[in-house]
């Protein structure tokens, strides 16, 4: 006979304790009932856990908490409401709305509504039954809310408002349950209304005593609201003793529950002083540990700031080396690149259909040659139509052939095969290039921020210089989808932006715009330019693989107090560097932002500024590249001062010659001989 044992992994057992924990809350939760002999608690509980076997096991505890604390009358419709709970959610568990934080506790409060209504209309007396039903209903919909997230199936958290909730719920249940006329549940119910308050201070206090003390109030079914004013109050006094000294906190809250015993004409036949004082003996009782040990801890000797500098240079010259390190062994360990040879596909087409055919030997043995000539001139044509035709063959061939039309479908399929397998290495590969262009720009980018890390810059006098710029539509397009920038860095560097978006109209100004947003953010924060084009390059490349779309990007950046300038370009339209009748033309040769992934790099090109002098930046649709001599023509025989006047004049002859076929974009920065820093 063979025998055997049931193993269970891992998974296996932690899905086990998970219905368990549905189950075991579900038939506690039973025992805590409100008047009219409800159990909201345990259907919230069902409505939480949701559909599934999750939702089955606090189902089957409800079922056993029924048969253990309610009576016949009470269990048919608590098991009714219960099971239309259940069976509501797992109706609606494939649509999404059933995600909404507020579907389940929307399901068990309609369910409920939907049995012990009935129950109501038919009593003697509905009004009298109306009160109790809808408490219950609200604690039905409140404990729900609250359970969801600890019972959530595969998305458990703990949340501290919840866990409270589900403490003083199941506390509840030991209400009945009492030594020398004490109750335990709602001692305990004291002591974490304390403990709470004590922990996070009098609003929280205030609150959880309010809280537990309603639902205290409603299942003693008494009438009154002595456990709420009570529990109140204790929590808001308690909790305003937050961290000093346990004794004092829990005298204030007997105090309070003292109290709160006043109004009542016989204070001391309640039960409430005598839980107050077991729920803060409990307390006292408590080990320090519980409390996040000593509050009061000696302050740790402050840093120099200078050690701290050095420390965080040191930590990101590491993180920096650690990522260039992965940068470099992701090209060492990855192979060449080898595609895979086309007559792999007349191979395994000739294995399907050749190996069985009875001219085999005088193919692929006795005319070998002209069989291989005849596959080999046809591979050019089958890569580039992607299927085979006969009339890619010589006729010696599909003249001998006498199962062409078996070998061209074979070949059809070996060669999708083929193309398939070469474009996944293709993707796979350009996939590898851009992890390591990633890898690099961010080591890049942490070594940049390190260099410049506590560096301290003597501070230059202002210097004087003026900013004008325009923007122009195309014919056609109400907005220009063209941006242009001009800002000054923290440590004094002068940035002038100019973003070009692909196309024209809104779409193109929304890409430009976001281009030149991301780009000022990575100056602003002092990230050095060319990291920061590198960078923001490798993240536009990933974008531009889902939206199509690229960006032209024109930076220059220069200290005018030191006269140095510089020039990055990702595609842009050339600058014009103006030194009095002199005009410099600043070009660059590569592709806009976002078209090449990787380690690619803008153009940078260097040059010195001189009081007088102009700078001039365009977009490509004020002046062709290729037939720009009237712009240097224009910028050699300007004589005036005013950078706006002279965007102005650039823009105008540009309609004039080029027609506004395209987004138009000018920016020019102008340094005076004399005067003080102005934008215009």
């Amino acid at each position: 006979m063979w025998h055997g044992q049931i193993v269970l992994g891992r998974e296996q057992r932690l899905r086990l304790l998970s219905w368990g924990i549905r189950f075991f809350l579900a038939a506690a939760l039973t025992a805590s009932q409100t008047p009219g002999g409800y159990a909201p608690f345990a259907l919230g509980c069902v409505a939480a856990a949701g559909p599934g076997a999750p939702g089955m096991a606090a189902l089957l505890g409800a079922a056993v908490g029924a048969a253990l604390f309610l009576d016949f009358q009470a269990a048919l419709p608590f098991l009714a409401a219960a099971v239309l709970i259940h069976a509501a959610a797992t109706a609606l568990r494939d649509l999404r709305v059933l995600d909404r934080p507020w579907a389940l506790p929307a399901i068990g409060t309609g369910m409920f509504l939907a049995v012990a209504g009935i129950y109501v209309a038919q009593s003697l007396s509905p009004l009298a039954a109306l009160a109790p039903c809808a408490a219950a209903a609200v604690l039905t919909c409140v404990s729900a809310w609250a359970y969801r997230p600890l019972l959530d199936a595969g998305r458990e958290r703990l949340e501290p408002e919840g866990a409270a909730f589900l403490g003083a719920s199941l506390l509840l249940a030991l209400g009945e349950v009492q030594v020398l006329g004490i109750s335990l549940g709602r001692g305990a119910l004291c002591l974490l209304v304390l403990f709470t308050a004590y922990q996070r201070g009098a609003v929280t206090g205030a609150a959880m005593g309010l809280g537990t003390g309603l639902m205290a109030d409603l299942t003693a079914g008494e009438g009154g609201a002595l456990f709420s004013a009570a529990y109140g109050l204790s929590g808001l006094l308690a909790g305003s003793r937050a961290g000093r000294g346990r004794a004092g906190a829990a005298a204030v809250f007997l105090g309070a529950a003292a109290l709160s015993l006043l109004p009542q004409q016989r204070p001391l036949e309640q039960p409430l002083l005598p839980e107050a004082l077991l729920g803060a003996a409990l307390f006292l009782l408590l080990p320090g540990r519980v409390f996040g040990g000593k509050r009061v801890l000696k302050p740790e000797p402050a840093e120099p700031a200078g050690s701290a500098l050095d420390k965080l240079r040191s930590q990101l010259g590491r993180t920096a080396a650690a990522l260039r390190d992965l940068y470099e062994s992701m090209g060492r360990g990855a192979p060449a690149p080898n595609d895979e040879n086309p007559a792999i596909v007349f191979d395994r087409a000739a294995e399907k259909v050749c190996r069985g055919c009875a001219l085999c030997e005088l193919c692929w043995q006795r005319e070998y040659t002209g069989t291989f000539n005849a596959l080999n001139d046809a591979t050019p044509y089958l890569l580039e139509r992607g299927r085979a035709l006969p009339k890619d063959f010589p006729s010696y061939f599909t003249g001998r052939c006498i199962h062409l039309t078996d070998f061209l479908t074979a070949v059809d399929g070996e060669l999708s095969a083929f193309l398939l397998r070469r474009q996944y290495r293709r993707q796979l590969e350009e996939a590898r290039r851009s992890a390591r262009g990633q890898y690099a720009q961010l080591s890049e980018l942490l070594t940049a921020t390190a260099a410049g890390l506590g560096e301290v810059r003597p501070a230059a006098a202002a210097a004087a210089y003026r900013i004008g710029a325009v923007l122009r539509p195309k014919t056609g397009e109400r907005v220009c989808g063209d941006t242009v920038a001009a800002f000054e860095t923290e440590g004094g560097m002068l940035c002038l932006l100019l973003c070009d978006g692909m196309g024209s109209g809104e779409p193109a100004r929304k890409e430009s715009a976001l281009t030149c947003r991301l780009m000022r953010q990575f100056l602003e924060a002092g990230i050095e330019p060319e990291a920061a084009l590198k960078t923001l390059n490798a993240a536009m490349a990933l974008r531009s693989a889902e939206t199509g779309s690229f960006t032209t990007i024109d930076l220059i950046t220069c200290r005018p107090g030191g006269g140095e300038a510089a020039f990055y370009k990702f595609g842009a339209a050339p600058s014009y560097l103006k030194r009095g009748g002199t005009v410099r033309r600043v070009t660059g040769g590569s592709l806009p932002a976002g078209v090449r992934s990787g380690g690619a790099a803008p153009d940078v090109t260097r040059a010195t500024l001189e009081p007088g002098g102009f700078i001039v930046q365009i977009s490509d649709g004020v002046a062709d590249p290729s037939r720009d001599e009237w712009l240097q023509d224009l910028l050699a025989g300007w004589e005036g001062e005013d950078p706006q006047e002279l965007a102005g004049l650039i823009l105008g002859e540009s309609v004039r010659r080029e027609g506004l076929q395209d987004d138009c974009g000018i920016q020019v920065l102008s340094l005076p001989r004399t005067g003080s820093a102005e934008k215009v």
